[in-house]
């Protein structure tokens, strides 16, 4: 009798040793996570750095608590199809789509699956949301996320304030580019409300960028260049020019004014991803994707140069000056 006791005993802590061990592999399982970004380019880079920074904040550490599968489309349509794919047969508890192209692809075929978005200009145009989810409003849906469209009248009008005598302003866009549309048209009504001319060079590949920004020199005070792809390949190019002809440059990209530009009043693509990632934080503890606004985000940053302002010929306001958030002297 005793020895069946003992066995006995020996059976049950041999089996709640087992369930502890089984227990603990089950609550260090690793969260999945599923990261598509569009292409490589320093706004997309620093949007995915900051999304991450946001995670590790909230205690979601890779390699401890989640475990992050990179992938890049490469600007390619077929690749971010092949990733859409890779992603519907792995066991993903999260996706984080950044750009246009990848988040279009994933939310057309990713239906069970959360999924933020983020560096998306207009997420209702790329069927990514609802017609009838306005910014701010949620999708019902298994996506949220954070939009990048850019705040074209408060970036216009900042810039003017930088040259308030310049009545003539230009700019340069390609006419192909809906998002490129879109900016040009905000910028239209912009210049009407502050009652300056603005004069328009348009361009469909990067090697007519030289050709348009020199269209402009005689013709205009000032440049202000809005959200373009093709024009901001071919920045240093427009850089050259401005300098030469003594041209002030302003544009709403902050990136571009390490590169030249006198002053940007723009977004900061890192603060864009931790905006992402703190819903990835929220649907991660819990909550339904569709029960979280998507929105824009709405943190603008003043950075000027005062090299470039010096190259162009100007002398930078010193309220402005002030009011800045990052000023490079150098």
């Amino acid at each position: 009798m005793w020895k069946i006791l003992c066995l006995v005993s020996i059976l049950s802590l041999v089996i709640s040793v087992s369930n502890s061990i089984a227990q603990g592999k089950k609550s260090t399982k690793l969260i999945r996570i599923g990261i598509a970004q569009t292409l490589s380019r320093p706004d997309l880079d620093a949007d995915a750095k900051g999304f991450e920074k946001a995670l590790s904040e909230a205690g979601f550490k890779e390699g401890i608590r989640i475990r992050f599968d990179r992938q890049n489309a490469k600007g390619s349509r077929a690749t971010a199809q092949t990733i859409a794919q890779k992603f519907l047969h792995e066991e993903l508890d999260l996706i984080h789509s950044i750009g246009a192209l990848t988040s279009q692809t994933l939310v057309k075929r990713v239906k069970d699956i959360p999924i933020v978005f983020s560096s998306v200009s207009d997420p209702v145009r790329e069927g990514l949301v609802p017609k009838t989810s306005l910014p701010g409003k949620s999708t019902g849906t298994n996506v949220t996320g954070v939009s990048d469209r850019w705040p074209v009248r408060a970036q216009f009008e900042m810039s003017t304030r930088f040259i308030p005598r310049a009545k003539k302003w230009g700019t340069i866009y390609n006419a192909r580019d809906l998002d490129s549309i879109a900016h040009i048209k905000e910028m239209r009504a912009s210049a009407k409300r502050l009652g300056v001319e603005l004069i328009e060079a348009k361009v469909s590949i990067r090697g007519e960028v030289m050709q348009a920004v020199q269209s402009l020199s005689g013709r205009v005070q000032a440049i202000h260049l809005t959200h373009d792809h093709t024009v901001a390949s071919a920045f240093e190019v427009i850089v050259k020019v401005c300098n030469e002809k003594k041209i002030p440059l302003f544009t709403g990209d902050i990136l571009s004014v390490p590169r030249g530009a006198i002053a940007a009043y723009g977004l900061d693509y890192f603060l864009i991803g931790v905006s992402a990632g703190r819903k990835a934080v929220r649907i991660l503890t819990g909550e339904n994707p569709g029960d979280i606004p998507w929105g824009r985000a709405e943190k603008l940053s003043l950075v000027v140069n005062e090299k470039a302002a010096k190259a162009q010929g100007i002398f930078i306001p010193l309220d402005l000056l002030k009011k800045a958030d990052k000023v490079i002297e150098h």
